[in-house]
């Protein structure tokens, strides 16, 4: 996956991903390439070794630090405070590791991500040590592919996407965990790494949080549940468009919008058609287009 060798991670950040706060739990050695994609943002690092502020590498870098260790210690940040959160390996040495996951998650933006890894336990030379009777990490997490993305559905985090870190083992060796009974699909016995990034909203849900206020947003989610409800309609119609002229919602926003939250969507269509404003039939329709498809 991608070319960013040991900062591997950086492989989900492309030129469309913004940040104004970004946040690395102990993989301090991404903080240089994170000031060059993010020349404006604010850089935060948490550490339990003091030692790790004072590398030469990551002088001038603006970075603010907080000493401590993250398994120990609440974090000392607002909720919602960050765009990407960045630690490698983060859930290996844990003792509850869907705590540390929800816990590290109400630091993330409602449109943000964190961006971890986890060493493949089904990966070939783990179990060939297995086999052997060898387990030689103390105190260490192995986790498999579905196990971790239950773990981080548990934790609160919507959309999860995973990419691998190959290392094929010689020949002969996968053909021999495959005959003893291991299944490889996707090729996860050759997988030595796990790179994941989990979304705290839905990749849809996200691109409508990222557009206009929580104010906005929250009123407009009130306004149509109240339409469709069938609560003060004629009222609520009419606040419904006034909002949507001051906050310049156009109409496939707000169609997507309603795709997302609206349950009742025949009500919904039925009062919003009942009551409309002049120069509303385009908007409507592109509304009923959306949800109708959307069945």
């Amino acid at each position: 996956m991608g070319n960013n060798g040991d900062l591997p991670l950086l492989d989900f950040v492309d030129s469309d991903t913004r940040a104004s706060a970004v946040l690395v739990i102990e993989s301090t050695g991404y903080l240089p390439a994170l000031r060059k994609i993010f020349p404006e943002a604010e850089l935060f690092a948490v550490a339990a070794d003091e030692e790790a502020a004072c590398r030469p590498e990551l002088e001038g870098l603006g970075v603010r630090w907080e000493i401590l260790d993250y398994r120990e210690t609440v974090l000392p940040f607002p909720r919602r405070s960050f765009d990407i959160v960045i630690s490698e390996r983060m859930l290996e040495n844990v003792t509850n590791p869907q705590d540390i996951a929800s816990g590290i998650g109400t630091f993330i933006k409602d449109t943000g991500f964190l961006l971890t890894s986890f060493e493949n336990i089904r990966y070939w030379r783990v179990l060939q040590e297995l086999m052997d009777g060898h387990f030689y990490a103390i105190v260490h997490r192995r986790y498999a592919k579905p196990e971790f993305e239950r773990l981080l559905y548990a934790s609160f985090y919507k959309d999860i996407f995973f990419a691998p870190v190959r290392k094929p083992g010689a020949d002969g060796v996968i053909e021999k965990l495959v005959a003893a009974g291991f299944e490889n699909r996707l090729g996860d016995l050759d997988t030595e790494v796990w790179l994941v990034q989990a979304l705290r909203s839905s990749a849809d849900v996200s691109s409508l949080k990222a557009e206009y206020t929580p104010e906005e947003r929250k009123r407009l989610a009130t306004l149509m549940r109240r339409i469709e409800y069938d609560i003060d309609a004629e009222e609520n119609v009419s606040a419904f468009w006034r909002l949507a002229d001051e906050a310049g919602f156009p109409a496939d926003y707000l169609a997507r919008f309603a795709v997302e939250i609206v349950v009742h969507r025949k009500a919904f269509l039925q009062n919003l058609a009942a009551f409309p404003s002049e120069g509303r039939r385009a908007f409507v329709d592109v509304v009923a287009e959306a949800l109708n498809g959307e069945r």
